[in-house]
């Protein structure tokens, strides 16, 4: 049985447009000790899937409106607030994308990661903070000791993110979700990061939701990929898989628009024109048609399935593509066809 089980997940939110779905019938599954991505460009769905696995979405401007969340084999939607609590931190933590906003500027960082032991370990104060130092020392801070007495503001981007990796190991859950966590940090932190991320992971048999926009970044630190579009899972695969036989379009396109160092001299990167739809107003097909240099009438009419188009043994692969469904008419060679459309 997996650790999480995310059916058929539907989320909806309140706009002066009407309500709009940001989750769209998203499935996928983390094992125990595995790292899985969800990877997709901003406001695809992936942190309101994060919130929603969290019970983060609160009505009346949101709400989870199907589907099941299994943790353990427990729906974490049915779950009533106090029920829910007991799960954040202990079970599932979180790692939010901006530990500036995230951390509270008027508590020092030693005193916002006692707090999670003494609520949800129920020790006393003085264990409590020799257990923060140890995190602190856990993820390379250095003089752990007297950064304990730190506000949030007298920290560096990357300490400041190295704060909240040690809170949301402190009560050593069995599964982080991991939300852009590098977005505000200069390359040479965010490698730092991934790679302490990665270790600890794998020292302390957490499994990990990475979520990013950057395909770049996920080739060293998943297993699995779920690539996610418009609200909905359009491609998911193993990472090694993924990367050497993409399927749909929308996963071509960004890893076309990932720096490498191996392009020839001169070589350009090959961008995505358009942008995402509104969620508000979806195309009547697949969502990405719009942008998509090899759509036909199919693609503009029927919604497409997420089905297998490649069986693997540990691995199958999966797409939302009617190009690549039963002798469609693409194939992996069309990746390396120019994607630009007109914006």
């Amino acid at each position: 049985m997996a650790l999480l089980e995310v059916r058929d997940l539907r989320t909806e939110f309140r706009t002066a447009r009407g309500p709009v779905t940001a989750v769209d019938g998203v499935s996928f599954t983390v094992d125990a000790g595995e790292m899985v991505a969800l990877v997709g460009e901003s406001g695809c769905g992936k942190s309101a899937t994060a919130q929603s696995i969290m019970g983060l979405i609160v009505p009346p401007a949101g709400q989870v409106t199907g589907g099941q969340v299994l943790f353990e084999g427990r729906d974490l939607v049915t779950l009533n607030k106090r029920e829910m609590r007991a799960v954040r931190g202990k079970g599932i933590a979180m790692i939010f994308q901006d530990p500036m906003t995230s951390l509270n500027p008027v508590l020092t960082v030693g005193r916002q990661i006692t707090e999670a032991l003494e609520l949800h370990l129920g020790i006393g104060r003085r264990a409590a903070r020799r257990r923060a130092v140890e995190l602190l020392e856990l993820v390379r801070i250095p003089a752990a000791a007297t950064r304990l007495g730190s506000y949030p503001h007298q920290l560096s981007g990357g300490m400041r993110q190295r704060v909240m990796i040690a809170m949301a190991l402190s009560c050593e859950p069995k599964l982080i979700l991991a939300d852009e966590i590098t977005t505000a940090l200069d390359v040479t932190i965010q490698a730092q990061i991934l790679d302490l991320l990665r270790d600890l992971a794998r020292e302390t048999g957490t499994a990990v939701l990475f979520i990013t926009h950057d395909l770049g970044v996920v080739a060293g630190m998943a297993e699995r990929v779920n690539v996610m579009y418009a609200g909905q899972i359009v491609e998911k695969a193993g990472t090694v898989d993924l990367f050497h036989r993409p399927q749909m379009p929308y996963t071509w396109g960004l890893l076309g628009s990932v720096p490498r160092l191996d392009l020839v001299k001169g070589g350009k990167l090959r961008p995505i024109a358009g942008r995402p739809p509104e969620l508000s107003a979806m195309p009547p097909g697949c969502r990405f048609e719009p942008r998509c240099v090899h759509a036909r009438d199919t693609c503009r009419e029927e919604v497409p399935e997420l089905v297998l188009t490649h069986e693997r043994p540990d691995r199958d692969q999966r797409t939302r593509c009617w190009g690549m469904q039963g002798g469609g008419w693409l194939s992996t060679e069309d990746r390396f066809k120019d994607q630009a459309v007109p914006a």
